[in-house]
């Protein structure tokens, strides 16, 4: 009897990084095959533990070229296909929003082709509340799967063009598919280019931390170990064709993050710098996740001891995020 194939793409990114590790060490009798260009962001370092038990696998390619991701599909005939590779960081999209065209959609569109050409029990594309546009500060208004899609920057309107793909490939062609939003991830192996890391980093180093605007925009924030059993779930139990909204229940403040981590680590608040806010910066983002709820998943993590317990493994993992600012990662 065959195992089952599961392709995970921007498996050397931070939450697809959290999924690889997480799925190779619960279950052992799947073959997970780890797809990442190995773009700034990606780092096979945190994969250490895993990199030599036989049922894990590297494959360096870009989702956007075509007929090497045919040729994949083709030689591996995956069972599953769990989507995280995308360029995220909003500012970048905001310098240049080409790039975040290329790989989220015409990206995505290639792996929905091969999907479609070599059949597989489901297509899962992880996605962003971001696509819904942003919320006032009224704290009874959630995002639910619902919601129209108003993306407000280059990032999430690529996102939210890739999502309306996927939904196509399922009523036109019947691919199996599922759709994940989640709010704001965090937890271990976090690029230090994203508020947390960059705060705890910054801090460490007794170095200024910028804030954006007033500090005032709310986020949800979600441990990405919750995020990944949410998709685990959802790959396993979900409805196909349905969307699941994946959220934490822990809105913060930007000012209430950073503070929180400045005061764990025992430093000042004169380290705090407000800077020019960001364009298109949206004011909050807050999940409704009940239908996943329903489905039988619940976060176990609430953010005071999330961010006790992240903000520990930056202090216990410094030599790997001061690889990532040196650079010194991109040499291997």
């Amino acid at each position: 009897m065959s195992k089952t194939k599961v392709l995970v793409t921007g498996g050397a990114g931070f939450i697809g990084g959290n999924f690889v590790q997480y799925m190779v060490n619960k279950y052992p009798h799947y073959d997970v095959i780890n797809l990442d260009l190995l773009t700034y962001a990606g780092d096979l370092s945190k994969h250490r533990s895993i990199k030599d038990k036989v049922n894990y696998q590297f494959e360096q390619a870009d989702i956007a070229d075509r007929k090497t991701i045919m040729t994949l599909f083709e030689r591996e005939r995956f069972d599953f296909v769990i989507h995280f590779a995308a360029e995220s960081h909003v500012d970048r999209s905001i310098t240049d929003p080409s790039v975040f065209v290329r790989t989220n959609v015409m990206g995505t569109q290639v792996l929905l082709d091969a999907a479609r050409t070599f059949g597989i029990t489901k297509f899962v594309h992880v996605s962003t509340d971001e696509v819904y546009g942003e919320l006032d500060f009224d704290p009874a208004v959630f995002f639910t799967e619902n919601t129209p899609l108003q993306p407000n920057s280059p990032y999430s309107a690529s996102k939210a063009s890739s999502d309306l793909l996927v939904r196509a490939y399922h009523e036109t062609y019947g691919l199996p598919m599922n759709i994940t939003r989640c709010s704001n991830n965090y937890g271990p192996f976090h690029f230090p280019e994203k508020l947390i890391p960059l705060t705890i980093s910054r801090v460490m180093n007794d170095q200024k931390v910028p804030v954006y605007g007033d500090g005032k925009n709310i986020r949800d924030w979600l441990h990405v170990w919750d995020h990944c059993a949410a998709i685990d779930l959802v790959m396993h139990e979900g409805v196909s064709g349905e969307v699941y909204n994946v959220g934490g229940h822990n809105e913060r403040t930007n000012l209430e993050v950073v503070k929180t981590i400045i005061h764990t680590l025992g430093k000042s608040e004169d380290l705090i710098e407000f800077v020019a806010d960001r364009l298109g910066h949206d004011k909050r983002y807050a999940i409704d996740p009940s239908k996943l709820e329903h489905l039988g998943w619940k976060p176990t993590f609430i953010f005071e001891t999330g961010i006790a317990q992240t903000i520990q493994w930056y202090v216990d993992n410094t030599e790997w995020w001061e690889r990532i600012l040196s650079g010194e990662y991109r040499e291997v």
